[in-house]
């Protein structure tokens, strides 16, 4: 019997644990920790993910503070804002809302986040931490995916996983999450010889290239976990629909488990900010080790 991974139940499970963590935290060091929200433009997808960040903030009772910049913002303008949020110390978390308008750089926002503050996981400190098995803030969509995979595994030690996609946000980062589960890791993308044999040997099939409905059944292993990071507009039966990279319908009889989309990994990636954020405030009050 196939499992459909209830993305959304797990992280209600997630912020509610969070929302209690964060009343003890504020009882015992009399501080809310803080997520400060940029973002700049008018782009719809963007401030429906913004809306949904700070009403997950508020159910954990986490101090939200949302900052938002017109579309022509200069790069200076910006950077002011986060040198400000860096040295605001009621700000235990900083995250800038991507993508940003083209006058803007992504590197150059990304690495002016203190790493102390970056609860997204991507300034390069953060990065080589993780890479190299240090204390570190993990992005949050591959920390979502690692929680998900550890409900359904007791122990992932050999198993094969295979990712496909390569992105600094998704794929490397979850390479090294698995490599530290000790699983044996192979990553695939769009230079990569006959996918599909790399992916029929895989326990745990984590897919994340924005490509609608790639992986069809016969690219999957009997039995394998599936996890869809891909979250696509498309057109079925002449409606517009919302498809992962999976074409979840044809591989679900095969998977032994498998996310939704939507309703899988969405929002467990939202559910981690929070986590992230109150692990930030901790490491920021030393209650645990720093990261930075």
């Amino acid at each position: 019997m196939t499992v459909r991974i209830d993305g959304k139940a797990l992280a209600d499970e997630i912020v509610e644990k969070v929302a209690l963590d964060v009343a003890s935290f504020k009882q015992n060091y009399q501080v809310t920790p803080g997520l400060a929200v940029v973002l700049v433009g008018e782009d719809p997808a963007s401030a429906v993910y913004v809306r949904n960040k700070v009403k997950r903030a508020n159910q954990a009772g986490l101090k939200s503070t949302e900052h938002y910049l017109p579309n022509d913002t200069t790069q200076e303008v910006l950077d002011d804002l986060i040198s400000q949020l860096n040295n605001d110390e009621s700000v235990h978390g900083i995250l800038v809302q991507l993508p940003l308008p083209n006058q803007l750089s992504e590197s150059r926002v990304i690495k002016a986040i203190s790493p102390a503050k970056d609860v997204d996981g991507f300034h390069p400190e953060n990065v080589g931490r993780l890479v190299t098995g240090q204390q570190a803030l993990v992005p949050c969509t591959p920390l979502g995916c690692m929680i998900m995979l550890n409900r359904q595994f007791s122990d992932l030690s050999g198993k094969h996983a295979v990712v496909i996609g390569r992105s600094n946000i998704v794929g490397k980062p979850m390479a090294s999450l698995l490599l530290q589960a000790n699983c044996t890791v192979s990553v695939v993308h769009s230079k990569t010889q006959n996918i599909e044999s790399f992916c029929q040997n895989a326990d745990i099939l984590i897919v994340a290239v924005g490509q609608p409905l790639l992986v069809k059944n016969n690219w999957v292993k009997p039995g394998a976990v599936i996890i869809d990071v891909g979250i696509n507009s498309v057109q079925i039966d002449g409606k517009r629909k919302l498809a992962g990279d999976v074409d979840y319908d044809a591989v679900f009889p095969t998977a032994s488990a498998i996310t939704p989309v939507p309703g899988g990994v969405g929002p467990m990636t939202i559910a981690c900010l929070m986590q992230n954020t109150l692990t930030a405030a901790q490491h920021q009050l030393g209650v645990l080790p720093s990261v930075s």
